[in-house]
């Protein structure tokens, strides 16, 4: 199976990393010093069960590659106009593309039923670039519970044993292409689900970016720093309680686990993804986090006062930093 990971920063080197372990044809698009270190030594996951050393093709201009059978997209939200721009030469008539990210993605409204149904979100893909780049019927859904860091270039550390990956075909379906990509998925050594309603883990991996990630920011620190403060631990809970509502309002299926949340961030050091780009002087990604999900309360008539008040304290400081328009 030929499998191009477009984005192989964290999450994306470490799915190319697995992928290639798993005997999948395996090709990444990256940039800079990464790219670099990648062509030069090859890409390594340092991961709890075990290193793994990937040869693999790397480039930064998709034209090399020629059509793939899939396409991980493993960027952040704001780096969707240049996927859109670049991704072409990928697409051949079969090939789906499979959006891991964090947040509500560009597609969330395509065969979600009702009055919304393929309805555009133009804060996540601005002028419907990404969608005719690559179309509904291309994309499959992906959530990502991977705790990882580019630690130098070329090489990535994986935080935590258990890593899950949830695919999900917007309409529900269980297709053959969702099929082929979890195999090749597993085959490399990780959990891997296929669920019916990919919503439901949308929101349900939403709620931990909120219930932890404004906090990060806001304390430049990692949850086993800013969760000695009560008032976090309290804010937690309220932001997830209010994040359920919303995913409740929206026809979603989600646990608010927030006193697990706070126990396990209590134990960590891994600094929330929107943290490290704030650290790292990267595009934040503030509007599919945050922006649209309250957007998305405010049309359901649900309040959600604390979250309110973290997005926008974040929007700010992503702003001041330069990071966020």
């Amino acid at each position: 199976m030929r499998i191009c990971v477009f984005g192989a920063g964290a999450i994306g080197g470490h799915l190319a990393g697995r992928l290639v372990k798993g005997g999948a044809d395996v090709s990444v698009i990256a940039r800079g010093a990464h790219l670099a270190a990648i062509r030069a030594h090859g890409l390594r996951v340092i991961a709890l069960d075990g290193d793994m050393h990937a040869r693999l093709l790397a480039t930064d201009d998709p034209a090399t590659l020629g059509p793939q059978d899939a396409v991980i997209v493993a960027l952040k939200a704001p780096g969707l106009p240049s996927l859109a721009s670049a991704i072409a030469p990928l697409l051949g008539p079969e090939t789906s593309v499979t959006f891991m990210m964090n947040g509500i993605p560009w597609w969330y409204y395509h065969a979600h039923g009702g009055p919304r149904n393929d309805t555009a979100l133009p804060r996540l893909d601005p002028g419907g670039a990404v969608q005719r780049a690559v179309g509904f019927a291309r994309t499959i859904g992906g959530v990502v519970y991977s705790a990882c860091t580019v630690v130098e270039p070329g090489v990535i550390k994986v935080e935590n044993a258990n890593n899950r990956f949830v695919l999900g075909e917007p309409d529900g379906t269980r297709s053959a292409r969702i099929e082929a990509l979890a195999a090749a998925l597993a085959a490399g050594g990780v959990a891997i689900e296929i669920t019916e309603r990919i919503r439901d883990s949308i929101w349900a991996k939403l709620l931990l970016n909120l219930g932890s990630g404004p906090l990060g920011v806001l304390t430049a620190s990692a949850p086993m720093e800013f969760y000695i403060e009560d008032a976090c631990k309290a804010a937690t809970h309220a932001v997830v309680a209010e994040a359920a509502a919303v995913a409740a309002a929206m026809g979603c299926r989600v646990s608010p686990k927030a006193e697990a949340q706070v126990r396990n961030g209590s134990s960590s050091m891994h600094k929330t993804s929107i943290l490290q780009d704030l650290e790292l002087g990267r595009p934040m990604e503030v509007d599919a986090l945050y922006t649209v999900p309250l957007e998305m309360a405010r049309s359901c008539n649900v309040p959600t006062p604390t979250l309110d008040l973290l997005a926008a304290l974040t929007r700010a400081r992503a702003r001041a930093a330069g990071l966020y328009t």
